[in-house]
């Protein structure tokens, strides 16, 4: 084994930390959907972790290369070291809701980055003027910037109102990613460019760098300040600033790649990083500059964050490491060629995987195809580590003496090497595109319909009806068009909603999925008969989102009718539809199985509750052998349940990983519904707070239209909130009691507003207690808590053979032993009155209690007995002390 030189061993040991927070987060991301705050936490192991470690080691590097100082090695590494304590800290405290780990962690690491700053001033003020030393001024500017993103982030785990927030958060990204990030960045392509595309540097680079960076400063104070004072204009001037002076600063570089195209993983990397850095801030500014208040703006950041993080970020550290790594192991001209081979394997290939499937992720696609394409961006992403564990083994291993003679290297021809990266590059765009088509083909949503031609026999007349619609209200306006026979149609869709919409007409022609704001185009080339069209989105359609095209002249009279073509909904409506699941609730399930625990855990201790629910579409068993697409909360439904005390406060944050827009509404909080309740888009968050201020058990549920859906569907869950001085009980259960409405692909919207559930259910799934029985032993006091979420039946929740000594329901106490409370005694004497049911319509909740006197078996049913029949069924397996 060869020896490790000194220089060698100190990056070795630097970039440790890099490396471990890389494996971090792979190891996070593989596992998110069980991982609480799971989108922050993925952003900040890369950002916080993984790129301020790099930085902090490499802009130091290059800082005593370009002013040609000695390393103080013991006070970069006791920085290092205080960096990734902080950061370690900064995690723990936002994973436990600890603000003051957060606080602790911030101030180490924003500490820790300033050291960074006034070390390298010192050592550009000491050393002799230096060609390139605004690269050194760029690192001294970038690290004023993540003191400020530290604390501003501090600000926002103590989850301040709602627009405070919106403020805050644009102020934050842009302290640290076009700050501390971007400002490093755009310093360090200086020198680094050139050298990575193995050519000069181009004329004036170093004077665009110069006179770029006071204007960089500028814009970047100016988004900063009109953030933090709520100016919008100026916020948007101030992205406009940035955005022009870091053009000004790349114009050079692309100079450079046009005279030295880039052949190479560590040059596209780090290309693609800065188109994505450039494509990002005018999208920023766009969004900032038309966002109607803070709110929507701070809603709209999450949106930039992932491409800001995962298309600039990522790639340019990792196309930076791939140059940087082979130098530092050295070992020789050969070995370095070896190093940079093993960490060029694949690399037109990971290329277009990432950027390709970026740019599909980042499009409005189906849940489905997000998963799998950024299954293929995570894999060739992390594949860098794998490549650089083995580049790092290959190093130790000793370099070949030289031969004798020497043996010239010689390098392959261009035509060779284009050959290969085409080829590569050529496969990383099929998976791309299979992934996509495979996630399509397996959701009948997203597919739309090609039916019957829209010409008939009509010939075409040459002559274009152009007609505006806007969707907006679960209306498309206006609501019909009418075409001359044989003119070809173009319709012009603007979704003016705050939900996704599309436009589909039954011969075929779709808009596409419309986010908020967008624009699409349906064309139909010869229009010669009548044609019914709808949104394709779930239940908008049954909500009135149709549209007709009304055709005059000619022969061309005929006109479907409106509901017959279902080519484009992804649902049918009826119950005879042979692929639509029967629930058989008599079915016996698998040797194993088990139900959803109903056992309801204690309230906790801590008064502030943090929140965070993840908007996910999954396929979920609703009975025995019959599985269903659900839309849910956290993957469940119904949702995670949540428990706290009076005054107890919520700050709840929702991240929307559907395909259609979702929200949230929290019965146990009382306030204004216009922000906190708003429909989200996929691929953003939300986050407010509401205080419990009454006790009880209270519905939170999806509150876009159509709610009725949204609900059967599964979006819904439950809040308890105890009464003072709630007495402790032997065994506390919970029951939300819900409806299926099966359908091919999730709930079926006619089944839902035509009132025809197929099962009327305990916690998700159709007679679950019967087969996994909930215990209990005699003589134990038994409180079972039920929610009625519907969306359409009441509930009358009945224990056969049990007698409640105790009822509460909506917040009141109607019966209690001995009428304690105010509650009511039936029977006029003490402790004689009981109760057969408690009675519930939808959204409605409370809990009943009871003693079993004997061991043996009590059903408990909804006493609407065909919902009994239809699943709404359990048994409690009562047995001797």
């Amino acid at each position: 084994m060869s020896v490790v030189k000194p220089r060698v061993a100190w990056h070795l040991g630097a970039n440790a930390g890099v490396l471990l927070w890389l494996v971090l987060l792979l190891v996070t991301t593989l596992v998110h959907p069980f991982v609480p705050d799971a989108r922050w936490l993925m952003v900040h192991l890369l950002l916080l972790g993984a790129v301020t470690n790099a930085i902090l080691v490499w802009s130091t590097h290059f800082a005593h290369a370009l002013l040609k100082s000695a390393p103080a090695r013991r006070a970069e590494a006791g920085r290092l070291l205080a960096l990734n304590l902080g950061v370690a800290a900064v995690v723990v405290g936002m994973v436990t809701d600890t603000w003051a780990a957060t606080l602790a962690g911030a101030v180490v690491v924003g500490g820790s980055v300033a050291a960074h700053g006034i070390s390298l001033a010192l050592m550009a003020r000491r050393a002799l003027p230096a060609r390139f030393g605004t690269s050194v001024h760029h690192y001294v500017a970038a690290s004023c910037a993540l003191p400020v993103g530290a604390a501003l982030g501090t600000l926002l785990a103590r989850h301040p109102g709602e627009a405070l927030h919106g403020r805050l958060l644009v102020a934050h990204l842009a302290a640290n990613i076009l700050g501390w990030v971007g400002l490093t960045v755009l310093g360090t392509l200086l020198t680094l460019w050139p050298t990575i595309l193995r050519t000069r540097m181009a004329e004036g680079a170093e004077r665009a760098s110069r006179h770029a960076l006071p204007v960089l400063v500028a814009g970047l104070l100016l988004v900063l300040g009109g953030a933090l004072l709520g100016l919008m204009t100026v916020t948007a001037v101030g992205a406009l600033a940035y955005l022009g002076a870091a053009l000004w600063s790349l114009r050079p570089a692309l100079s450079a790649a046009r005279a030295k195209p880039p052949q190479s993983f560590a040059a596209w990397s780090v290309l693609a990083a800065t188109g994505w850095l450039v494509v990002t801030l005018v999208w920023f500014t766009a969004l900032v500059a038309t966002a109607p208040d803070w709110f929507t703006a701070g809603e709209r950041t999450h949106v930039v964050a992932v491409p800001l993080a995962v298309g600039f970020a990522a790639q340019v550290l990792l196309g930076a490491l791939t140059h940087l790594v082979p130098v530092v192991l050295g070992g020789g001209p050969a070995r370095v060629r070896e190093l940079g081979q093993v960490l060029e394997r694949g690399a037109a290939a990971r290329v277009v995987l990432t950027n390709v499937g970026l740019a599909v992720c980042l499009a409005p696609v189906p849940s489905l195809v997000r998963v799998l394409v950024s299954t293929l961006v995570l894999g060739a992403m992390a594949s860098f580590v794998v490549l650089l564990v083995g580049a790092l083994r290959r190093s130790r291993r000793p370099v070949e003496p030289p031969a004798s003679p020497p043996v010239r290297h010689i390098p392959e021809s261009r035509a060779v090497v284009r050959g290969r990266h085409t080829g590569m590059a050529a496969v990383g765009l099929a998976a791309v595109v299979l992934a996509t088509a495979a996630g399509v083909a397996a959701d009948p949503a997203a597919l739309g319909g090609v039916g019957r031609s829209a010409a008939g026999e009509v010939a075409a007349t040459g002559e274009t009806t152009t007609v505006r619609v806007e969707a907006r209200g679960m209306r498309f306006h206006p609501a019909s068009v009418t075409v001359a026979a044989g003119n070809r149609l173009v319709i012009e869709v603007v979704n003016q909603d705050t939900d996704v919409h599309d436009l589909a007409l039954e011969s075929g022609e779709r808009s596409g999925r419309l986010s908020p704001g967008a624009s699409g185009r349906v064309e139909v080339a010869v229009v010669g008969r009548g044609l019914d069209g709808w949104c394709t989105i779930a239940g908008h359609r049954q909500m009135g989102m149709l549209f007709t095209v009304v055709v005059t002249g000619g022969d061309a009279v005929e006109h479907a009718a409106h509901g017959t073509s279902d080519a484009a909904t992804g649902t049918r409506g009826g119950d005879a539809a042979d692929d639509v699941p029967r629930l058989d609730v008599m079915a016996e399930p698998a040797t194993g199985f088990r139900a959803r625990d109903a056992t309801l855990a204690p309230a906790a201790a801590a008064t502030v509750h943090r929140v965070d629910l993840t908007v996910r579409e999954v396929e979920r068993e609703v009975g025995v052998g019959v599985r269903q697409k659900r839309w849910t909360f956290d993957g469940t439904a119904p949702g995670p349940t949540l428990r706290g005390k009076v005054g107890d406060r919520f700050d709840v944050t929702l991240t929307n990983d559907g395909s259609i827009g979702h929200s949230i509404d929290f019965h146990a909080g009382s306030l204004a519904p216009d922000g906190p309740m708003r429909t989200i888009a996929p691929g953003a968050s939300h986050t407010f707070s509401f205080t419990a201020t009454r006790a009880g058990i209270w519905m939170y549920h999806c509150s876009t239209m159509p709610m009725s859906l949204h609900i059967a569907n599964g979006m819904f869950g439950a809040v308890v909130i105890d009464p003072p001085d709630l007495p402790p009980v032997d065994r506390e259960y919970l029951l939300v009691q819900s409806e299926l409405y099966l359908g091919e692909s999730g709930a079926d919207p006619a089944k839902v507003a035509g009132e025809r559930p197929d099962g009327v259910v305990f916690n998700g799934f159709a007679s679950q207690y019967d087969h996994d029985q909930l215990p209990a032993r005699v003589g134990e006091r038994v409180r079972i808590w039920v929610l009625d979420a519907g969306p359409n039946r009441p509930s009358s929740f009945h224990v056969v053979g049990g007698q409640f000594d105790t009822v509460f329901s909506e917040g009141a106490w109607l019966l209690r032993p001995g009428g304690v409370g105010g509650a009511r005694d039936v029977g006029g004497a003490r402790g004689v009155g009981g109760a057969q049911a408690l009675a519930l319509m939808p959204a409605q909740g409370g809990f009943v209690e009871l003693v079993l006197p004997e061991a043996g078996h009590y059903p408990f049913v909804s006493h609407v007995m065909v919902d009994a029949e239809r699943g709404a069924h359990g048994i409690l397996e009562v047995t001797d002390p």
